[in-house]
């Protein structure tokens, strides 16, 4: 049987652990326990999935309002979409409150101000120990005024007078240990193409790209950098861009995995191997880095625990410990796969699992 260390050391197991033991991600895991059928997955994978959660004992519970009185913690997420971030982030807070005996229930407000409200107003009769406002794009919020009654932190937003708490990623950090990689390679003419312009997200892995470059003497070169827009076609167009230059990059940082997908596809067309020629890196860990080729070195969008700080922090506000409004940054941790690997480290890679 499949047994996790958390599991071994008596700890309630989480989707992180189903997601380790089954070799998927957290996205994946999310998608396939919640019947999710926009997802391209494999039955194999399904099955997987599903196989190990149950030999976990992995409970997945889809919740609803309650009216016995138990305390909750409500998530409202503005949107709910393909992407798994928003339900990745529900079951960080779940799965914390469940360890206390807090019940969580979810809620998509698609940033309807009325809509929240109204919300809001049906739960009254609720014990509600707090809420998590959720965003898909890491991005300034304005919550109306019925959230004053309540315990809220944010996950990926904030406010702008900074008053309530929240938990973003850490994404100037996240693009500084994706440079570093790249240079501790030997790589030093990197190329990045970044996500759409006037995002967060996209403006602070530029700022660690850079600072990445200039601890290590590497000199900035704009000519390096280029828009993108989150998806593949870009990746494709902006690689195009960048190899067609005199002295074209010898790595690229893609800001996301669906632009890296575009990136494989372009170095492929122009006989570059990966990443023997260009080494690649992405962002974010979806299900499909792991099965490119090569596997696609990428950073975690830690959205699960982001939703887990969160929760600990209405948790720790409810028992009285309160330390006031602060901005709190989650690390996305560095997954090193082949598109990053040196020669002797690629001979020894297998081919992923189906």
């Amino acid at each position: 049987m499949v047994k996790s260390k958390r599991q071994a050391a008596g700890t309630r197991p989480t989707m992180m652990d189903v997601a380790a033991a089954a070799g998927v991600s957290q996205a994946t895991v999310s998608l396939v326990l919640s019947g999710s059928k926009l997802a391209r997955l494999t039955d194999a994978t399904r099955r997987r999935v599903m196989e190990t959660a149950e030999q976990l004992n992995y409970k997945f519970v889809r919740r609803g309002p309650r009216t016995t009185g138990q305390a909750t913690i409500l998530f409202i997420a503005d949107e709910a979409s393909t992407d798994p971030w928003m339900s990745l982030a529900f079951e960080g807070v779940r799965d914390k409150a469940l360890d206390f005996g807090v019940n969580a229930l979810m809620a998509v407000s698609h940033a309807d101000a009325d809509l929240e409200t109204s919300i809001l107003s049906s739960l009254r009769d609720q014990s509600i120990l707090g809420i998590v406002y959720g965003t898909i794009l890491t991005r300034q919020v304005g919550l109306p005024a019925a959230f004053g009654a309540h315990r809220t932190v944010l996950v990926n937003c904030y406010d702008e007078q900074g008053a309530l708490p929240a938990v973003l990623p850490a994404d100037l950090l996240a693009g500084r240990v994706a440079t570093e990689h790249l240079i501790g390679l030997g790589r030093r003419r990197i190329g990045m193409i970044n996500g759409q312009q006037g995002l967060d997200n996209p403006r602070d892995r530029l700022r660690g790209y850079k600072q990445a470059l200039t601890s290590h003497d590497l000199a900035f070169d704009a000519a390096l950098v280029k828009p993108g827009n989150w998806e593949p076609s870009s990746g494709y167009a902006m690689t195009m861009e960048l190899m067609a230059q005199d002295n074209p990059p010898d790595a690229i940082f893609c800001a996301n995995d669906l632009m890296a997908m575009g990136c494989f596809e372009a170095l492929k067309q122009l006989g570059r191997k990966i990443p023997e020629d260009v080494a690649v890196v992405g962002f974010d860990d979806r299900e499909i880095a792991r099965f490119l080729h090569p596997p696609l070195t990428t950073m975690v969008l830690p959205q699960y625990e982001m939703g887990q700080t969160a929760a600990e922090l209405l948790l720790d506000s409810a028992g009285g410990l309160t330390t006031g409004p602060n901005r709190i940054k989650v690390e996305c941790e560095l997954i090193q796969r082949g598109s990053t690997l040196g020669a002797k480290q690629l001979a020894g890679v297998a081919e992923p699992a189906e």
